[in-house]
């Protein structure tokens, strides 16, 4: 991107516009959040309007002087930023241009590492707490936090059940050794350890959890049903799924003597945005958790810790990939519920258009990664300005009970059926649910027990319908 379409695109983690040239500390304070983060350019000569105002070229080497001292006495430890000059539309811009740096924490000499050390979130420099200057030197050290040992608890005080039960059903059964090479167990003075990955995938740590709720209307202001998920990390994906899955529309079609259900959101771009979030959030920070909230216009994912310092959203889109939980990522990987590096976002996007979709709106904001995948919504109809009604399976299914978002999916694919056929048999059931005898049975004496069903007829004859409320005829 040239430099004048990145100036009409305004500040952002990468860059920072300046009218004049900043105070002493101001420049230091940049740059150094530039090193820490994901690098960026400090142009000077810009104005708040994103205007090019130019600096005098006669004060420019006096100018690349000064800012080179500016850094050299502030900054710790040592920062060497390109310092030049452009002509943009006839006029002069001073641009100090930062990379990211390979010696983090940098800091403020004045203040210390404790309290001088700055981050790049957004379009604004922030101070570092201690969480993030330990996250910055492991980055240093080129390891990630899921990496390192958990000293809370030994390896023989865990059920790792939940994992291994994984592992064996695709045929790659975990012995100690695979435990080790994976990198979820490390020894120290002659004990055995879990180490923070381990932890975070059989969900020990008290933040390792998805709030989901069900809003009415486009807002928070009114939510009809809400979970909090916890557990391993493998069940609260498919719980999490389930929950929103419940709460989306299924658009039926009959094809021969079968209806065929598809969600009005794919089911991949759900899965993927949900493995995202739970794969790539931050988890040094414990006061957040995950959100998934479902409203009439929209399904949101919103994952604490916004993108790995070395990358930027136009990295993402690109197709690059940087793990920030380099152990969690590849036990997903191994366990093949991540198909190929760099290629989820994208993934995401795809599938919701080629369903007609529009795209998802895919962001870093500030300190979180948010993800809205836009449901289908009613538009008008060529001969009036008024909306065309549109009816879904929830229109459909309100008369006959009052607790819709409550019902399993299989209920409602059976209840949906009756409306198109009248009647359902054992049999039928069996078929349009992928289903054994037993499961069937139970399903069909929870909707008798309920009143959603009737029985009617004998023997191989028997089938069900729909249960007549009172004063019906």
């Amino acid at each position: 991107m040239i430099l004048a379409e990145q100036i009409k695109k305004g500040e952002s983690k990468t860059l920072e516009l300046k009218e004049a040239l900043p105070k002493n500390d101001n420049i230091a304070k940049t740059v150094i959040a530039f090193s820490n983060t994901s690098g960026g350019k400090l142009i000077i000569g810009v104005n708040d309007n994103r205007e090019i105002i130019g600096i005098d070229d006669t004060l420019v080497f006096d100018m690349q002087d000064k800012i080179a001292s500016i850094i050299a006495d502030n900054c710790s430890p040592g920062i060497m930023p390109e310092i030049y000059s452009v002509n943009i539309e006839g006029k002069l811009v001073l641009i100090i241009e930062v990379v990211r740096g390979n010696m983090k924490p940098y800091f403020l000499k004045s203040q210390g590492k404790t309290d001088g050390t700055y981050i790049r979130i957004g379009a604004t420099n922030r101070t570092a707490d201690l969480d993030t200057i330990a996250e910055l030197e492991r980055q240093k050290r080129h390891i990630s936090f899921d990496e390192e040992i958990c000293f809370d608890i030994t390896f023989e005080q865990l059920d790792i059940s939940p994992l291994t039960q994984r592992f064996e059903n695709i045929g790659k059964p975990l012995n100690h050794e695979k435990l080790v090479n994976l990198k979820l167990i490390k020894s120290e003075n002659g004990k055995t350890y879990p180490t923070n990955a381990l932890m975070i995938l059989l969900g020990k740590f008290h933040h390792c959890t998805v709030k989901c709720a069900r809003f009415k209307g486009t807002n928070m202001s009114v939510f009809t049903d809400k979970k909090e998920y916890g557990g391993d990390i493998f069940s609260i994906l498919e719980n999490t799924q389930s929950f929103v899955l419940n709460h989306i529309n299924l658009k039926g079609e009959i094809k021969g003597l079968y209806r065929t259900d598809t969600y009005e959101i794919p089911v991949p771009a759900l899965r993927e945005a949900l493995i995202n979030a739970m794969v790539h959030r931050n988890y040094v920070n414990q006061g957040r958790d995950i959100k998934v909230g479902i409203y009439d216009d929209i399904v949101n994912i919103v994952s604490p810790g916004g993108l790995p310092h070395s990358i930027t959203m136009e990295d993402v889109f690109n197709g690059r990939s940087e793990a920030r939980n380099r152990v969690v990522a590849h036990i997903f990987k191994e366990l093949g519920l991540i198909e190929q590096w760099g290629s989820g976002i994208n993934r995401i996007i795809t599938a919701c258009v080629e369903q007609g979709l529009p795209t998802p709106k895919i962001a870093e904001k500030n300190d979180f990664f948010d993800v809205e995948i836009l449901r289908p919504q009613p538009i008008a109809t060529d001969k009036s300005s008024e909306k065309a009604i549109v009816v879904t399976d929830y229109d459909r299914l309100r008369p006959i009970m009052t607790n819709y978002d409550r019902l399993s999916l299989e209920v409602k694919k059976i209840l949906l059926y009756v409306l198109d056929n009248e009647k359902i048999s054992r049999k039928e059931a069996i078929e349009l649910l992928n289903i054994g005898e037993t499961k069937a049975k139970e399903i069909f004496n929870e909707m008798l027990d309920k009143k959603l069903l009737v029985r009617e007829g004998q023997g191989r004859s028997t089938f069900y319908t729909i249960a007549r409320k009172e004063g019906e005829k």
